[in-house]
C-alpha cells in the first residue's frame, strides 16, 4: 500500500468525564495551614480563550527545592514529595493551593533560577497535558533567571504569580489556555 494513501486518524481528548476519571489522584492529604512560616498560598483561575471557566481541570505544583531544604525526591509521611501538591477547579475555574515556598535552585552548575515551580494542567479537551512554570512576583532573582530571561518579555507575566499587597504569602495566578493573554506552556 502507498505510503501517501494513510490517512493518520485524528487524536482522541478526554470525554465529558475528565473529572471522574482523575478524582483518585487529587491530594488528599491535609492542606497546609495558610500564614505557617515557609509555606505560600497560590489562588487562581483556569480559563479557556474565551475567558470561560474551565470547572473540571487539574493543576500538579511541583518545587525542585524548597525553603526548607526539602528537596522534591524525599518522601513526607503524606506519601507525597516536598514541594508537590495535585488542585483541581472547582465550577468556577478556581482553585486554591497552599504549598511550601519554593527555593532557587541550580542551572547549569553556573547559574541560578528564580524560586519557581514547575505546573502540569490537566483538562478535558487536551490531547496532552501542559506544561508550564510559576515565578513568584517580588523575588529579587526573577529578573536573572536563565528559563525566564529566554522567553519574550511581553509574555513573561504569564508566569509570574503576583503577591497580594494584604499577604506577602499569597499569589495570584491564573492559567489561560488560549488566546491573546494564553499562559506560556513549554515544549516537552
Amino acid at each position: 500500500m502507498n505510503d501517501s494513501a494513510r490517512i493518520p486518524s485524528g487524536s482522541q481528548t478526554v470525554g465529558p468525564y475528565f473529572r471522574i476519571g482523575l478524582e483518585y489522584l487529587l491530594d488528599r492529604t491535609p492542606k497546609l495551614a495558610p500564614r505557617v512560616p515557609g509555606t505560600i498560598e497560590i489562588r487562581g483561575q483556569v480559563l479557556d480563550r474565551d475567558k470561560v471557566p474551565v470547572p473540571d481541570a487539574m493543576l500538579e505544583f511541583w518545587s525542585p527545592a524548597t525553603v526548607e531544604g526539602g528537596v522534591s525526591n524525599n518522601g513526607e509521611p503524606s506519601g507525597f514529595p516536598a514541594g508537590f501538591r495535585r488542585v483541581a477547579t472547582g465550577e468556577d475555574g478556581k482553585y486554591t493551593l497552599v504549598i511550601e515556598r519554593p527555593a532557587p535552585v541550580r542551572f547549569n552548575n553556573e547559574l541560578m533560577q528564580a524560586p519557581h515551580f514547575m505546573v502540569l494542567v490537566f483538562a478535558r479537551g487536551l490531547m496532552r497535558h501542559l506544561l508550564s512554570r510559576v515565578y513568584l512576583g517580588g523575588e529579587k532573582v526573577i529578573e536573572a533567571d536563565p528559563v525566564l530571561r529566554g522567553i519574550a518579555a511581553t509574555r513573561r507575566a504569564t508566569l509570574i504569580a503576583q503577591p497580594e499587597e494584604s499577604r506577602a504569602d499569597l499569589h495570584s495566578w491564573n492559567v489561560v489556555l488560549q488566546g491573546a493573554d494564553e499562559t506560556v506552556f513549554f515544549a516537552w
